[in-house]
Parts: C-alpha cells; sequence; structure tokens
C-alpha cells in the first residue's frame, strides 16, 4: 500500500508575472467553457429558423385545386400546368400554387418585431405580408397585419407593386422596415403590403406571406431580397442558407432554416454540388430520370431543375409524370387527343424514328405541328425562340402536336428496350388513360407501395432515387387515409425548358444547399 503524497504547500505569496500566467489561463478556462455551454448555432456562427410542419388537409386540397383552375382561367393555360415558353424570368413564378404548402416559420416586421408566419420560397424573391390597409379582400383579415403605425423604424416607400401566382395575383405597395429572422435584424428591408389577396383561397392558408430566396433578378419591382440584405449587412459570417426538412414528423417540429451555413447533423455523407445555371431561380442542370432502374429517355441528353422550397410537390414535363403514373398505379385522365394521335399516326411515327429521322421534326414532317428549327410548335404560331423583342408571346402547343411530341419520347424509350411494334403502339395506348389531372392531384392505392418503383435523378452525374413512402403523400388517417403522388406535370418548353422543379417532396429527402457564394447548389441524404 503507497503512502499518499502530501498535499502541495499553499504559496501565499505570488509575484506579478505569476498572477498575470494564472488570470489569462483562467480566462482561457472561461473561454473554452462559455464555448461549450453556448448553443451549437452561436458557436458555429448559424442562425436557425424552426420550421413548423402541418399536414396537408382536405381544406388545404380543396384549395390548392381552385386556386389551380384559378390560375388555369386567368393564364389561359391547359390546366395550369403549361408554361407557353415566354422569356420573362416571372413565368414559373406565375404558376406557383401555395396551397399544398406544409412548412412555415417565423419572422418578425418592425420595432417592435410584429410576427408573420411565411414560406421560406426559394422559387421567388420577395418578401410580402398583408397590409392593415388591406380593406376589401376577406383573406386579409383571417391573417396577421403589417401595421406600419405601430413600429418605430418604419420608412415609407409607397412603390406599387403586384406578384403574379397561379393562386392569383397579390397587390399592395411597397414599405421599408427592419425585418428580424431568427437572432438577425436586417435593417432597411424593403418589402410589400399587400392590399389585395386573390379570392377565397388565402382564406384557409396556413401562412400570413412569402419571403423569397431566390436571386435579385426575378424580384418584383427590383427588390433588393432578404438574403441579399443579410449578406450585405454582415449578419452571416458564410454566404449559405440550407434546408432541413424533417420529413419523419407529421405535425410540429418540420426542420430548419440555417443561415451562414449547414448542421453535420442534418445531412449524411458529402454533399454534390452542381453550379447555378442561370441566376433567377436556382437553376442548375439535370440528366436522365429514370423509373425503377430504367432510362425515361426524356432528360437523357439534359433538362433544366429548380430547387425549390415554396413548391410541395415535384413538377415534371407530362411525359415523364404520364410514365411515372403508370408504373405506380396512378388514376390519370383519358385523352382523346393522345388516343388520336396512337392511333392515326402511331405507325408512322414509329416508321419515322426506325429510319432515324430526328426526333424533333417528326411531328411537324406528320403535320400536326410545325418546325422552328429548334422544336416543333403549333402550326400557324409563332415562336419565342423568333421573337426579337424576347417577350411572351402566348407560345402554346396544341393539344395534337403535345400528344404527338409525349407519343415520339415514349416510343423512343420502348424501341430502346427492344420492345416489338404492337406491344409499343399498345402501352403507348395505355399511357394515354394516365395522363395527370389537369390541376396535377394523382390517387393512388395506399396498400400498393411496396410495389411501387424508386424514382431516380441524374444530379452532377449521381442517381439521387425516391422511394414510394418519400413521394406518396397521405391525406387523413385511419380508414380516411388517402394517398396521392407526390408528382405533379408542367410542361415548359425551349428555352427554358424541359425543366424540373424540385419542391419538398425531393428536399424533404436530400439535404440542400444554397450556396450564394460559390453560386451553386448542393444535395445530400437528409439525416
Amino acid at each position: 500500500m503507497h503512502a499518499r503524497s502530501p498535499p502541495p504547500p499553499v504559496v501565499l505569496g505570488t509575484s506579478i508575472a505569476t498572477m498575470g500566467t494564472r488570470s489569462v489561463a483562467l480566462v482561457l478556462v472561461a473561454a473554452v467553457l462559455l464555448q461549450a455551454l453556448l448553443p451549437a448555432s452561436a458557436a458555429e456562427g448559424l442562425v436557425r429558423i424552426a420550421l413548423k410542419k402541418r399536414p396537408i388537409d382536405e381544406n388545404s386540397r380543396v384549395a390548392a385545386r381552385l386556386s389551380g383552375e384559378e390560375g388555369a382561367r386567368r393564364l389561359g393555360l391547359r390546366g395550369a400546368n403549361s408554361l407557353g415558353g415566354g422569356s420573362g424570368e416571372g413565368d414559373i413564378v406565375a404558376l406557383k400554387n401555395y396551397m399544398n404548402a406544409q412548412y412555415f416559420g417565423e419572422i418578425g416586421i418592425g420595432t417592435p418585431p410584429q410576427k408573420f408566419t411565411v414560406i421560406f420560397d426559394t422559387g421567388s424573391s420577395n418578401l410580402w405580408v398583408p397590409s392593415a390597409k388591406c380593406y376589401f379582400s376577406i383573406a386579409c383579415f383571417f391573417h396577421s397585419r403589417y401595421k406600419s403605425g405601430q413600429s418605430s423604424t418604419y420608412q415609407k416607400n409607397g412603390k406599387p407593386a403586384a406578384i403574379q401566382y397561379g393562386t392569383g395575383s397579390i397587390a399592395g405597395f411597397f414599405s421599408e422596415d427592419s425585418v428580424t429572422v431568427g437572432d438577425l435584424v436586417v435593417k432597411d428591408q424593403e418589402f410589400i403590403e399587400a392590399t389585395k389577396e386573390p379570392g377565397l383561397t388565402f382564406m384557409v392558408a396556413k401562412f400570413d406571406g412569402i419571403l423569397g430566396l431566390g436571386f435579385q433578378e426575378i424580384s418584383v419591382g427590383d427588390a433588393v431580397p432578404v438574403w441579399y440584405k443579410m449578406v450585405e449587412q454582415g449578419l452571416v459570417s458564410d454566404p449559405v442558407f440550407s434546408f432541413w426538412f424533417n420529413r419523419h414528423s407529421d405535425e410540429g417540429e418540420g426542420g430548419e432554416i440555417v443561415f451562414g451555413g449547414m448542421d453535420p447533423s442534418h445531412y449524411k455523407g458529402n454533399h454534390t454540388y452542381v453550379p447555378v445555371s442561370q441566376k433567377g431561380y436556382w437553376q442548375f442542370e439535370m440528366g436522365d430520370v429514370l423509373i425503377g432502374g430504367k432510362t425515361t429517355g426524356f432528360c437523357a441528353s439534359g433538362c433544366s431543375a429548380i430547387a425549390d422550397s415554396g413548391t410541395s410537390l415535384l413538377a415534371g414535363p407530362t411525359a415523364i409524370i404520364t410514365e411515372i403514373n403508370e408504373k405506380i398505379g396512378a388514376t390519370g385522365v383519358v385523352s382523346q387527343e393522345c388516343k388520336t394521335v396512337v392511333s392515326q399516326y402511331g405507325q408512322q411515327i414509329l416508321d419515322l424514328l426506325l429510319a432515324e429521322t430526328q426526333p424533333s421534326k417528326i411531328c411537324s414532317q406528320v403535320g400536326l405541328c410545325t418546325f422552328d428549327g429548334k422544336h416543333g410548335v403549333s402550326a400557324g404560331i409563332k415562336s419565342v425562340v423568333d421573337d426579337e423583342a424576347g417577350e411572351s408571346n402566348g407560345l402554346q402547343s396544341g393539344p395534337m402536336c403535345n400528344a404527338c411530341e409525349m407519343a415520339v419520347v415514349w416510343m423512343q424509350n420502348q424501341l430502346a428496350q427492344n420492345k416489338t411494334q404492337d406491344l409499343i403502339l399498345n402501352y403507348i395506348n395505355q399511357l394515354c388513360d394516365k395522363l395527370p389531372s389537369p390541376m396535377g392531384e394523382s390517387s393512388v392505392d395506399c396498400g400498393s407501395l411496396a410495389s411501387m418503383p424508386e424514382i431516380s435523378f441524374t444530379i452532377g452525374g449521381k442517381k439521387f432515387a425516391l422511394k414510394p413512402e418519400q413521394y406518396i403523400l397521405k391525406v387523413g388517417e385511419g380508414a380516411a387515409a388517402q394517398c396521392i403522388s407526390g408528382f405533379t406535370a408542367m410542361d415548359i418548353p425551349p428555352p427554358r425548358g424541359p425543366l424540373w422543379i424540385l419542391g419538398d417532396v425531393f428536399m424533404g429527402a436530400y439535404h440542400t444547399v444554397f450556396d450564394y457564394g460559390k453560386m451553386r447548389v448542393g444535395f445530400a441524404k437528409s439525416a
């Protein structure tokens, strides 16, 4: 047994130098302890905004359907899911339908802060909330309204503003005030006080307004976006923000937006980054789309895509969404135009493909489209590509031309799989029964998820797969539960399209980084 060492002698006298050394040591220890006690976000220089998740309910579905119909009538589009190729940057914003949105966060405007629930939307660039001066839109009275007279930091602007969405237009005027996002206070932020909100659909909306996180290029009134101001005012250490949606939570804590970087606990592995190909939206180039590991052929030579937190579903070209519908057993709508094309022109289209005719010229050769040098357009309608003014001219392919171009894509894909001509024509005829609902919502059997295929997207040379439980949305509970496909159709022709909009269905499965400093978007599997 060892004898204990005697305690060190207590030294009462200490030199000034020794005291200085100990003081420095104590300060260092205190700093380390403080760092350990601080929340991770403060220690890392990150600003976190908690997101609430609310389930899609029947009211939201009805509102989405009604607002989609409103948009269809207003924009003169087929089911509000086709865009006529205009080159105006706001075109895609005009198709946005927020009624099925599930993820919301809270901000404050003014001093003291007036609280608003907003959608943090990477697919638009303006901040707007209802105004106390909104007297004649019933929807305004169901939401928080900004009262400029109660803010000591309010600055009058007064410039008129209007934004056209698929859900209708909001109109009002610009004002300036401080905007509180988490612990950050963005000073002198320009935003829209909405004095008009569309129809009755916004009455059931679960949010007050929208905070856009897109680029200034698509900002109405050229207003500087909130995110730009955060960077300019030095409020974030790194010009990066990231989204994590908690898809495991049915309701309540729905995830986080992290401004100034990303949280490693939100993702697994490394991010795959792709450069922003066109500023405005967070747009990038995407490769082939696969159903159950097999190519659809439509994007094999490349498509554009947008990472859009303000879109709840995943939108893509009707030709591919129809193939997905067929494979997952989704209900669709019968297209007589499609059936007519198959019965009257199917064999001729097949013969032209087998003769190695350029696919983009086939529909013009059979007389259903005209060819403008790049792609087929409806006969008698000038292509937007030739529009020297660069403005939208209302180009919209006719239904027979659309059906023909889809048939060409489907037949190409089947020929690549060495299917016989009879099998191909029968399969294309079946697809004509599976076209997506004009309002973009297709029902599926909740009991069939196990037999549904994975749907994969090629980004940066890597396959990003979605499993059925990730792309099927459940509405309601128990015996009353209904399942809807997370895929919706939207056709945007060249030069901007074909285009995919990767909304919350995709961003829920893959943690998404928006790197403003390096102009790139990154994806990694969500934790």
